[in-house]
């Protein structure tokens, strides 16, 4: 039997990284189409089709012919569909949509931008820099506060929170974030890892196209 779920992306990247991570953590197998970026196929008029934004990961849902895009609004449809990780009561719920709003404006950019700047990808002098270690500073020092006496982000379990949040520090290493010092934050990144079903990467993605095992 197929897998119900096709991911494309790149294993480089942070935002699919997290739709895989949720599919992996929830037993859900999933094909996984690569799409290279250097050569444009995300620009492409067929891929522009399914992925309005022209952007990756792009998540096809197999069993309704759904296109979904922004990695964030996959793992909420992810979480209903599959009905894991969502929250177990409404306010958890909207606590969940919360953090994953919070975390695109004040975590995710700094650490991903920063990444991008270091490996070459993206263009940022010595101001941006200073800018981007400032900001994620202030973003770890909220998220290490709100981890104090708690080991999840919300609720007593895992959620999409946890999922995507974790998806962005596991690039902060490579953006130059020393997290040593965020004792809670480090403490719940140990607890993620430790999950059954958790696929670090790189190594949960791979660097072509597959079908599910």
């Amino acid at each position: 039997m197929s897998a119900r779920f096709e991911l494309h992306g790149t294993f480089l990247s942070g935002p699919t990284y997290k739709v895989g991570l949720m599919l992996s953590l929830a037993g859900e197998p999933f094909d996984y189409v690569h799409v290279n970026l250097r050569e444009g196929e995300h620009k492409q008029p067929d891929y522009v089709s399914k992925q309005r934004y022209g952007q990756v990961p792009l998540l096809i849902d197999k069993s309704n012919g759904r296109q979904l895009c922004q990695s964030a609004a996959i793992l909420e449809y992810l979480a209903d569909k599959i009905g894991k990780f969502g929250g177990a009561t409404l306010d958890e719920r909207l606590e969940v949509r919360e953090w994953l709003y919070w975390d695109f404006d004040r975590l995710a950019p700094p650490i991903y931008r920063t990444r991008a700047i270091k490996a070459g990808y993206r263009k940022g002098g010595p101001e941006i820099l200073e800018m981007c270690a400032a900001e994620g500073a202030l973003a770890l020092a909220t998220l290490d506060r709100h981890l104090a006496g708690k080991n999840w982000i919300v609720g007593e379990g895992v959620t999409i929170a946890d999922i995507d949040i974790y998806g962005v520090l596991a690039y902060a290493a490579e953006g130059g974030f020393d997290l040593s010092g965020y004792v809670n934050v480090t403490a719940w990144m140990k607890r993620m890892e430790a999950q059954a079903g958790f696929g670090a990467q790189p190594g949960l993605l791979p660097s072509a196209s597959r079908e599910a095992a």
